[in-house]
């Protein structure tokens, strides 16, 4: 399995290095990862742009994680695409979170400026940490809230990860140290979007989703208390090509127009809207965007 979502990610870089022309003059390309928050994102980046310019805006959305959006970006097959700080540290600059989400943003905006030739735009406002979710009839028999707790019943768990989770330094390998957690078996690799239902569906019994995800109360999941504080802040933030600010300028106005307008409730709903409800992606980030004034 470890094989073929790796020659699946191999697959997916070698097509973005063949077929994705640089972004053009007269245009702004956004990217997105291959999970429904990320695609409602890129989307919200791309509409607040066609709002606010005259440049016309393509969609590259679904590009797997962030070592292909990161491939993308720096290669200039994108311009644009929503990131989160804790995963910039800890994936992309392997350094460590100073658990402060502004000294976090920072350090990032810093970094990726000095080392990419990328930048930060304002944070979206809210904070996406990694959730390690269990089924609500569990956490209410077992009578377990915190991922310490948990650490007992592991052993007759199944756990479910997506391919990043369980290679990045601040995925599983860290937290099973940092909790000593130990699986009936080895972790199952899934696709990001079939987590919530597998769960659901006894498939697993544990999965690594996102606190944001709207699938949790739709689904009746339970998020265990990560009391040993493993994770970092993982605030939502559109990375930038500044090459492209410089050419567009009235694109960073754009984008700063969205700082601080989504909290961790507000996304979540949006992420049921689409998941939850089968919504489509466009109108519910069009109604979002008027509900909040952003556009006419």
């Amino acid at each position: 399995m470890m094989r073929l979502v790796q020659v699946s990610v191999l697959t997916v870089a070698l097509s973005l290095s063949l077929s994705c022309a640089p972004s053009h003059k007269n245009r702004i390309v956004v990217g997105s990862k291959n999970f429904t928050e990320s695609f409602i994102l890129g989307e919200l980046i791309a509409q607040q742009i066609e709002a606010h310019t005259n440049l016309k805006v393509e969609r590259r959305f679904y590009l797997a994680g962030s070592y292909i959006c990161q491939q993308a970006i720096l290669a200039g097959r994108i311009d644009i695409y929503p990131e989160y700080t804790g995963t910039a540290l800890a994936a992309i600059l392997k350094q460590q979170s100073a658990r402060d989400k502004e000294k976090d943003y920072q350090q990032v905006k810093t970094e990726y400026e000095q080392r990419f030739g990328l930048t930060l735009a304002p944070s979206l406002g809210f904070n996406d940490t990694f959730a390690m979710e269990i089924r609500g009839e569990d956490a209410r028999r077992l009578k377990i809230t915190t991922l310490s707790q948990a650490a007992e019943f592991a052993p007759q768990w199944r756990a479910g990860f997506g391919y990043e989770f369980m290679e990045r330094p601040d995925g599983f390998p860290g937290l099973a140290k940092t909790y000593g957690l130990q699986f009936a078996e080895p972790p199952r690799i899934m696709d990001l979007g079939l987590l919530a239902r597998a769960l659901k569906g006894h498939q697993i019994d544990l999965a690594a989703g996102n606190t944001t995800d709207g699938l949790i109360p739709a689904l009746d999941l339970f998020v265990l208390h990560d009391d040993r504080h493993y994770f970092p802040p993982y605030e939502a933030v559109p990375v930038v090509r500044e090459e492209t600010l410089r050419q567009h300028p009235e694109v960073r106005e754009a984008l700063a127009a969205l700082a601080g307008q989504i909290s961790d409730a507000e996304m979540q709903k949006l992420n049921y809207a689409v998941d939850g409800e089968h919504r489509d992606t466009q109108e519910v980030v069009r109604e979002f965007l008027k509900q909040k004034h952003l556009v006419p």
